[in-house]
């Protein structure tokens, strides 16, 4: 009788390893779940992304506003007569009196 009840736990945890360590086990099926979630997650912040871009070529086909703006903030174009104004960033532990701050510059 000994026997039998050591043979059948040895039967037992052979059926059990495939299950739990083999190919297609339940630590595997695990892991997989888990790189399916962060592969989920890497798309929606794609989807996000690709979203504002198809947005932006939308505006860049349609009209002159979003060339107008690309231009002034990218490349610091202005229209003719129209008056430029730059005010530079104090430097910290650095106070600049009027003359140093600069001034008005106007493009004609």
């Amino acid at each position: 009788m000994r026997w039998l009840s050591a043979a059948l736990i040895a039967l037992l945890i052979v059926l059990q390893y495939p299950l739990w360590l083999g190919k297609g086990g339940w630590l595997r099926v695990w892991d997989v779940a888990r790189q399916l979630e962060q592969q989920k997650e890497s798309n929606r912040t794609l989807e996000v992304r690709n979203a504002g871009l198809d947005a932006e070529v939308r505006d860049l086909k349609q009209g002159y506003d979003a060339i107008e703006e690309r231009a002034r903030f990218e490349l610091g174009m202005i229209r003719q007569d129209e008056v430029f104004v730059q005010i530079p960033e104090k430097m910290p532990g650095k106070t600049a009196s009027p003359a140093e701050s600069g001034g008005v510059k106007q493009k004609e």
